[in-house]
């Protein structure tokens, strides 16, 4: 499945390319939290700990998970019930997938519109953290880039799982 996540053409292609690299940069920044806090904690052994040191952590760990959302939907590496659908037929496997879709789809434009509104309250209050003293707004851009493109597999799993319901087969 994760082969494929990189093919295709036209403009699916295109959008499976742009999700495994927005994977990719998600996790070279979680890469670079490991490296400030390694550098934080050999500070810390000669008296020079890394200022905000947590504060980047809280930030980059949490922009770097929604990083990876889209494309665990776009390869199928959600969480699934194969105990409960072990003898099921195929056409029932490939309904499940696709409810399974939808409701990724669901979560995805609910959390847009609730981050959205989230980023809009933390820079109208213009919250900031305590030592670094960072904008909590900026974090939410790459957040909402994230959801939008966990939108976007939705719907383009959810097209090929409409598909295999006509063909009476799973993606899975």
């Amino acid at each position: 499945m994760a082969a494929r996540a990189l093919g295709g053409a036209g403009l699916t292609g295109a959008l499976r390319r742009l999700i495994s690299a927005w994977a990719i940069l998600g996790g070279l920044l979680l890469m670079l939290v490991v490296t400030v806090n390694m550098v934080s904690i050999i500070g810390s052994v000669f008296g020079a700990p890394f200022p905000g040191d947590f504060e980047m952590t809280e930030v980059g760990v949490a922009v770097a998970a929604f990083s990876f959302l889209p494309y665990c939907q776009l390869i199928r590496a959600n969480v699934s019930a194969d105990i409960f659908t072990s003898r099921a037929s195929p056409r029932l496997v490939a309904f499940f997938t696709l409810l399974g879709s939808l409701v990724a789809l669901g979560f995805a434009l609910i959390l847009i519109w609730r981050m959205y509104l989230g980023l809009l309250d933390q820079k109208a209050f213009q919250y900031t953290t305590a030592i670094l003293q960072f904008p909590h707004w900026l974090a939410f851009v790459p957040i909402l880039i994230s959801l939008a493109l966990l939108a976007l597999a939705a719907l383009t799993t959810l097209q090929e799982d409409f598909g295999a319901i006509r063909k009476g087969a799973s993606h899975v």
